[in-house]
This record gives structure tokens, C-alpha cells and sequence, in this order.
């Protein structure tokens, strides 16, 4: 799992930024979290927790050629093993996801939605697209800004 660290040069944390860095970096946060908010709060709608989605849509979305094992979510939610786990196996009891042995490797792990959760997964993705379209124009000026600022 990835962790911050610091890749910059200790001479240049010394130096201010700009009030206008400080203001793009502010509002292209701002903008990401009122997305996610829309995200969370559109995933209890379907009685599902946002986690729980971020988990539907990890294992549908993988990239080709990549596995949904426990290891590889983990990484792609960027949690803990054990904390994915947990996450599985309530999904697993819900009955939107199951667990499968993997083909080649039958120690392997692998995990599939069921049809109710491609269901949640699709509804809950229909509506985020469309709410991109209405929030994207400023999520994308705000990201700009801050790009053009860290120059």
C-alpha cells in the first residue's frame, strides 16, 4: 500500500507559495470532496456503504489482465488486507459479491459480483456519470489551476 512521503527538496519547503497556490489547492480539494460527498451519500441511498461501492466497482473495473484478489483490491481501495476482508464478507453476506478459487492456482482467492451487486454497481454508476457531467467543467478548471500554479 502506498504511504505519503515527502518527495520534494528540503531547500524548496522552506520558500512560500503564493496566496493564489494556496486558493487553487483549496478549491480543487474542495471540488474532489463535494464529489465524493455526492459519492457517499448516493451509495447509502442504495443502502450500501461507500466503501462497499468503492469495493463493487474496484472489482469491476480492473484494469484487463489484472485479478480481483483480496491483495489486488486492497491495494486499488488502498486499505489494509484485513480491513478489504471485512469488506468482503459483509458484501459476500449481502449477497452482492461471492468468493471463488481462482482457476489456475485453486489456493487463489478470487472475488465476482453477484447480479444484485452488477445491479447497485450499475445504477449507482449511471448516476455518477451523470453527475460528472455537471460537476466535471469545475473539477477539471479547478485541477487545472492547481497545475498551472506548481509550475
Amino acid at each position: 500500500m502506498t504511504r505519503y512521503t515527502s518527495k520534494s527538496d528540503p531547500s524548496q519547503r522552506k520558500r512560500d507559495l503564493p496566496l493564489s497556490a494556496y486558493r487553487s489547492l483549496s478549491e480543487f480539494r474542495h471540488q474532489v470532496r463535494c464529489f465524493l460527498r455526492y459519492s457517499e451519500d448516493a451509495a447509502r441511498a442504495h443502502q450500501i456503504e461507500p466503501q462497499q461501492h468503492q469495493l463493487l466497482l474496484a472489482i469491476k473495473g480492473l484494469p484487463r489482465g489484472q485479478s480481483p484478489t483480496i491483495g489486488r483490491l486492497a491495494e486499488r481501495l488502498q486499505i489494509k488486507h484485513h480491513s478489504t476482508v471485512d469488506l468482503i464478507d459483509r458484501l459476500e453476506r449481502a449477497g452482492r459479491i461471492v468468493r471463488e478459487s481462482g482457476s489456475k492456482d485453486r489456493r487463489e482467492v478470487l472475488v465476482r459480483l453477484t447480479p444484485e451487486g452488477e445491479r447497485i454497481l450499475r445504477d449507482l454508476s449511471f448516476e455518477h456519470q451523470i453527475e460528472l457531467t455537471k460537476v466535471g467543467p469545475k473539477l477539471m478548471r479547478a485541477l487545472g489551476a492547481a497545475i498551472k500554479l506548481a509550475k
